[in-house]
């Protein structure tokens, strides 16, 4: 081959390589994408914990039914007039 065509050779090369490894290149773009995928995952989570949250606080402030459910479930509150029955479960 001549020195043209080696010239030409190297000047594809030259040209190409910014668009496979640059910072704009497929490899940076692919890595890029993966990357956003899983930062929507994660929103996706994040918004679902977000949401499940919000409707606790929500119940807790419109009411007492809310707070005297945690209560009993958390601390063991039992009202005035109730008895606390406790059965005992059997062992697997």
């Amino acid at each position: 081959m001549k020195w043209p065509t080696w010239v030409l050779v190297a000047l594809i090369v030259g040209l190409q390589y910014p668009l496979w490894f640059g910072k704009g290149g497929l490899l940076r773009v692919g890595e890029l994408e993966r990357q956003l995928a899983e930062q929507r995952e994660l929103n996706q989570k994040l918004e679902a914990r977000n949401a499940s949250l919000e409707a606790e606080v929500r119940d807790l402030k419109s009411g007492y039914e809310a707070i005297e459910e945690r209560a009993r479930y958390e601390l063991g509150l039992v009202k005035e007039g109730e008895v606390f029955v406790q059965t005992p479960q059997k062992k697997p």
